[in-house]
Formats: structure tokens, C-alpha cells, sequence
């Protein structure tokens, strides 16, 4: 998927790291494409049953870590092809025989969630939710028994990703962090032991009384990476956001990032009724699970929302109520003390 945000993100990478042309396709390893939607496929665990390791092994498999010509093209990271009943855009690609009708989405979120009402609204897939939600090899077994794929390896296939991967850990309870821990150790540097220092609470930045105040000058604590169409981008906690200008809607910014406006709501867990004010965080890309930085701690310096602490640090606001048994719509008290992981 080529969308605005994958040619800034291009951009960055070569800005910070090896000239390339400015006009690459942005290339996932498979880590990065796992980290990218590995909690989608949580979500859909939860909604639908079917296990996220499932998901995430499908996906991969069937769009090559998202890099695959389906996926950059017309969104498909799962090769689901047209059928009779299909109403949306179209595209044509060899497969089993030349030439074949495949879905076309709008966006990559759309893919996933087709994927999981098309296994779930399906009568030839349905003795597979009889399955435990981490039993993921008898539903690789009974999705190639139920002719999702012709390819005789694939229960092998995906299989073998998931167990290469530990994808199963992202079937059980916290599996996002499950993962993430193991992903930290897999890839950790190897180096001397080094004493561990007290933890200590720690502030948030200077910036955020000024951001409640909608007065905030986002050079104090942010760092721009690119400019976009008379917009800075900024970076933090791995995802890419602006800040929002005078007259700004959710509908003008996706328009202008190629996104669709619920998407881009999406990833700044917004509801319908919510505006935009000058000064605001808008983040063009997923929030994080959790807070990778130093602090572990925030302490609200005057009421501030949960929502406004999610903003602050580029974490989910689901997860951040979660990790601190909150409701998503909690009015803090100053001095409050939230856990950022």
C-alpha cells in the first residue's frame, strides 16, 4: 500500500539513513509488518474468534509481509478474490488462472476487516469457530480443508510462521505485550550487565500545561522530521503526527494525507462528534500499544483527560485505560498518577 504516509515515511529513511530514490515503494520487514497490525488481529481475536496468529500468518503469507503487488495495489493483503456477491472496486490479477477478479479496498483496515467477516458470515468456514481462539494448527488445517487457499502446503505454511515467528503469543492474554517482550529480547544488543538505577515518576514534558492551554509551540518538546502540504510532521513513540491548524476537520487532514476520515479518526481514537482545535495532535499513522520512552510515569499537572495523555505520549487510548483500570472518558485530577507501561 503506497499511501502518503509510506512515501513520508520514505522520506525519513532517507533522510536519516542511505539516499535513495524519492520515489521507492516503502519495503516491510516482517517484524515491522507484524508491529503494524498485530493489534488489529488482537481486536478481531476478540470480536469475531478467530485466533491473531491466524491473521497475522494469513496476511503474510498471502501479501509477502505486505510488499506483495495485491497489497500495494489494491489493498488485499489476504488474496481474497471477487466472488458473486461482491459489490466494491475490482482488480485483475493472474493467480490460478489468468487474469482473476480480486477485491480492491480503500484502505489496508478495510482488508482486515473483510477478511475477518468473510471467515465469519461464511457457512463452509463456520466449524472452525468450534476451535479454541489459540488453537491456531487445526484452524490452519480447516482453512485449507474449507479451500481457502489450492496451494497443498499451506496449513504447513502457516504453521510455520506462526511458530517461527511466535505468532501464538499473540493469542494469549496480553499478547501484544507477550510479544513485544520477546521481540525486546530477541533483538536486544548484547552488552555488559549495567546496574539498574532506581525507578523514579517522571513528568510529562513542559509542553503539555501549554498544550492544555491550546497555546502549545511544539518545537519545545517535538522534533520535525518532514514537512507535508504546509504541514509539519513531528515523531514520537514511533508514530508520525501534525498538529492540527485553524479550520482543520478530521475530513480535510485524511483528504490531504490520502487517508479515509475514519481511519485517520481511528488512529486518534476520536468519536464523531469530536472537532479539531488549532494546536491539536493529529496522528497520520496507528499509535503505539504502549509508551517506549524512559518515563514510566505521568503525572497530570492540572485535569486533564485520559485522551489528552494518549495524545501526549502516542499510545492507544484503549490500551493507556487498560493499563490503568480506567474508563476511556476519565477527567483526571491534578497530581494524578498514570502509568504509561
Amino acid at each position: 500500500m503506497k499511501t502518503r504516509i509510506h512515501q513520508i515515511a520514505a522520506v525519513i529513511v532517507m533522510t536519516l539513513c542511505v539516499a535513495t530514490s524519492a520515489s521507492a515503494q516503502t519495503k516491510y520487514t516482517r517484524q515491522e509488518y507484524i508491529a503494524k497490525w498485530a493489534d488489529v488481529a488482537i481486536e478481531h481475536m476478540e470480536i469475531y474468534g478467530i485466533p491473531a496468529s491466524i491473521t497475522m500468518a494469513q496476511a503474510i503469507l498471502e501479501s509477502g509481509n505486505g510488499n506483495g503487488t495485491l497489497a500495494r495495489t489494491a489493498n488485499n493483503h489476504f488474496g481474497i478474490k471477487c466472488g458473486s456477491q461482491w459489490t466494491g472496486d475490482k482488480v485483475y490479477h493472474d493467480d490460478d488462472a489468468k487474469g482473476e477478479c480480486f477485491r480492491a479496498y480503500p484502505s489496508a483496515d478495510e482488508s482486515f476487516k473483510d477478511h475477518a467477516e468473510f471467515l465469519h458470515n461464511r457457512s463452509r468456514y463456520q466449524f472452525l469457530f468450534d476451535y479454541d481462539a489459540d488453537d491456531y494448527t487445526n484452524w490452519a488445517k480447516g482453512l485449507k480443508q474449507a479451500g481457502y487457499a489450492t496451494a497443498p502446503t499451506y496449513a504447513e505454511s502457516l504453521i510455520r510462521i506462526i511458530e517461527t515467528e511466535k505468532l501464538y503469543l499473540l493469542d494469549r492474554k496480553n499478547g501484544r505485550k507477550l510479544y513485544d517482550d520477546y521481540l525486546a529480547e530477541r533483538f536486544a544488543p548484547k552488552e555488559e550487565p549495567k546496574k539498574e538505577e532506581p525507578k523514579k515518576e517522571v513528568a510529562a514534558p513542559d509542553a503539555t500545561q501549554a498544550y492544555a492551554d491550546q497555546g502549545i509551540d511544539p518545537n519545545n518538546f517535538r522534533v520535525t522530521i518532514n514537512s507535508h502540504m504546509g504541514y509539519n510532521v513531528y515523531r514520537t513513540n514511533s508514530s508520525f503526527y501534525i498538529i492540527a491548524h485553524e479550520g482543520d476537520t478530521y475530513a480535510s487532514i485524511a483528504k490531504l494525507f490520502e487517508l479515509s476520515p475514519r481511519t485517520l479518526s481511528k488512529f486518534n481514537d476520536a468519536k464523531k462528534e469530536d472537532k479539531l482545535k488549532a494546536g491539536d495532535i493529529v496522528y497520520i499513522e496507528r499509535k503505539s500499544s504502549r509508551w517506549y520512552g524512559n518515563n514510566l510515569l505521568h503525572r497530570s499537572t492540572r485535569n486533564e483527560s485520559l485522551h489528552l495523555i494518549s495524545q501526549i505520549y502516542g499510545i492507544r487510548l484503549k490500551n493507556l485505560a487498560k493499563m490503568n483500570d480506567l474508563d476511556l472518558n476519565a477527567e483526571l485530577k491534578a497530581g494524578s498518577t498514570i502509568r504509561l507501561r
